[in-house]
């Protein structure tokens, strides 16, 4: 994730800023232009950018919820920003439960649209593509009336993605984790890791990749369902750090593949954003964990440039974090079958397979 610089008084400002901490001027993303921009109020709910007075935006619709600080050019007729276009089904805005939900969610999804973008990647919506579009629904869980909670369920089928509004929630999201013995779950990897089954249809399925795909992942036409049982009842195979990114990723070529799109995400925006704060991993006597990102990681050559830069950055992030006593920032080993596996992805999303 980049920086950027308030268009009004030059202050330093981030991607999810709705005003300038210093001269208090409104802020905005204006997805056209991939940039956080400071804006001046005109006529009617429009809006004038300060940098490009004649670059005219309104904001998207969820804005006065407070949950997206996004915009939409003035003179079309969508309400709702690139991403809230997406959205079905969302929690219910006027309790504060449902409220504090959406804006979690909300946050975590305009990071994984912010890559979308980036690399230009499929995201139709469901009124240009009713059978497979690009389609959220946020959903709640049920309460029986005897007050048992039936937990949502979070999954992809078809461009549908459900995501279990409750795990907005840090403790529910925690304990979920705990009980299923992951050492990594956020909202955000929720995002990335079910979006990669859309890419998949959009990019593999669809893209005439199936060949490369099975030579790399795996044939996809095993069962789907029995695989996904045994992994629950049996388990990873006892190798399975030597091929797969996690154990979940071991249970099908197509979660694999959604696992290892949502790490290649993980990977490059991160490594953006310790670009633009000119991060160095230089330790004295050390050689082999030195990495300075001279190049742009949204434009790498592969994803071994990727893998040499970010395996140091990790490394010192891990060990910052043992320091303060929380658990590792990226609990993940990147082997080589995981790393050619990586670099399907990153020929997949640069056009290259």
């Amino acid at each position: 994730m980049r920086l950027y610089e308030c268009d009004h008084c030059g202050q330093t400002i981030h991607f999810d800023n709705r005003t300038c901490v210093n001269c208090g001027q409104r802020l905005a993303f204006v997805p056209e232009r991939l940039a956080i921009h400071a804006l001046s109020e005109g006529e009617a709910g429009r809006w004038h950018l300060m940098a490009a007075p004649d670059h005219v935006v309104r904001l998207c619709a969820n804005e006065h919820h407070d949950i997206c600080n996004w915009t939409v050019p003035a003179e079309g007729t969508e309400t709702f920003c690139v991403a809230c276009r997406h959205n079905r089904l969302v929690p219910d805005a006027s309790t504060d439960e449902g409220l504090s939900q959406w804006r979690h969610i909300s946050q975590a999804q305009r990071h994984l649209f912010y890559s979308l973008l980036k690399w230009g990647l499929p995201r139709t919506t469901r009124n240009e593509d009713p059978d497979g579009g690009l389609v959220f629904d946020f959903l709640v869980d049920e309460v029986k009336p005897d007050g048992t909670v039936v937990p949502a369920m979070t999954g992809h089928e078809d461009g549908l993605i459900a995501i279990r509004a409750a795990e907005a929630d840090d403790v529910t999201r925690e304990k979920v984790r705990v009980s299923m013995s992951e050492p990594y779950r956020t909202m955000l990897g929720h995002f990335r890791h079910e979006t990669g089954h859309y890419i998949w249809d959009k990019l593999v399925r669809d893209g005439n990749r199936l060949d490369a795909f099975r030579n790399t992942f795996g044939d996809e036409r095993a069962d789907y369902g029995e695989a996904l049982k045994r992994n629950y009842e049996e388990g990873p195979p006892t190798d399975w750090q030597e091929h797969f990114i996690s154990t979940y990723a071991a249970s099908h070529p197509w979660e694999d593949f959604a696992e290892c799109f949502a790490h290649y995400i993980h990977i490059v925006d991160t490594l953006e954003t310790a670009r633009a704060f000119g991060m160095v991993v230089d330790p004295r006597g050390h050689d082999d964990l030195t990495s300075e990102l001279r190049f742009d990681p949204y434009r790498a050559r592969n994803a071994e440039q990727l893998v040499d830069a970010w395996v140091p950055f990790s490394v010192a992030l891990n060990s910052i974090h043992r320091s303060l006593g929380v658990p590792d920032l990226y609990p993940f080993i990147l082997t080589p079958a995981v790393v050619a596996k990586l670099q399907f992805i990153h020929g997949v999303v640069h056009g290259q397979v």
